[in-house]
């Protein structure tokens, strides 16, 4: 199962995210579900850069990515972007609840 985590400080804004594991929906380099959280969470750091002009915190492994964003990068541009992601996650999860936990923190 893959594990996403959105995090919040205490206003309620969105300063990142981390996602962890395989989905286990189908074998490896022919999962649609794991390969389309790969590309929601690497398009959103992404964007955050190119987009938004702020450089998260960002740590990948096998597996795994978080970007983390400090409080002066909280824009509205970030804001949007972590946003957009979490819509995407959501509604995902929604789709796919055997394979995709999501939490926020």
């Amino acid at each position: 199962m893959t594990r996403v985590t959105l995090y919040r400080n205490a206003r309620g804004d969105l300063t990142g995210f981390s996602c962890k594991g395989h989905s286990g929906y189908a074998e490896e380099g022919s999962d649609i579900v794991c390969a389309a959280v790969s590309a929601l969470s690497i398009t959103c750091a992404n964007a955050l850069c190119c987009v938004a002009g702020v450089e998260p915190e960002i740590t990948e492994k096998d597996g795994f990515l978080t970007a983390r964003l400090r409080e002066e990068q909280l824009t509205h541009d970030s804001q949007v972007i972590l946003r957009t992601f979490e819509q995407g996650i959501r509604d995902m999860a929604a789709s796919y609840p055997k394979y995709i936990s999501f939490t926020t923190r």
